[in-house]
């Protein structure tokens, strides 16, 4: 009988970025009078999952989720649904956040930055799915992007979420 061996492939955490989803602004109505909506972010296998704000086209999650960074390129998606008790959920758009300015920051291996310390500044574009200006800046220590996406693939709305980098505490990071 032949001995085979099973090759497992070891992916290296880069790191962790925590996105915390702050609200939606002006979301599609998908009820009779409003919406029931969550956030759902997912990058490869990785999938998140916001609670729902009952009956509010403008909710207040400010809820922090935390994705593990296997492989930078890989995209970071963002889905808005309508939660729905008897039928499935229906969509409410979605954006890619994209974090790859965000990431080339922490490559610098910035240390001990004064507050408000801008570190770049992200113009809208149509692939970025920015609404206006975001700005990587230094906050407590930490470094912070807030972003407001527009939503695509449905009539209206935005959602604003700020990204922070966790260091990974046994890996080198960026």
């Amino acid at each position: 009988m032949e001995k085979t061996e099973e090759v497992v492939e070891l992916k290296e955490l880069v790191g962790l970025v925590r996105i915390r989803v702050k609200r939606g602004i002006n979301l599609a109505r998908r009820d009779a009078f409003s919406s029931d909506p969550f956030v759902v972010i997912t990058m490869g296998a990785q999938k998140l999952k916001s609670f729902t704000v009952k009956n509010n086209c403008n909710p207040e999650w400010n809820e922090e989720l935390t994705l593990a960074i296997e492989n930078p390129k890989e995209p970071v998606n963002m889905m808005v649904y309508d939660k729905d008790t008897f039928t499935a959920d229906d969509k409410m758009g979605d954006a890619e956040i994209d974090i790859k300015p965000f990431l080339e920051v922490h490559k610098k291996g910035l240390l001990e930055l004064p507050d408000g310390k801008e570190l770049n500044r992200i113009a809208p574009t149509k692939e970025n799915c920015l609404s206006e200006e975001s700005r990587i800046v230094s906050d407590k220590g930490k470094i912070v992007q807030n972003m407001i996406l527009v939503l695509r693939n449905v009539e209206c709305g935005k959602v604003e979420i700020q990204l922070e980098w966790i260091k990974n505490p046994g890996g080198c990071g960026l």
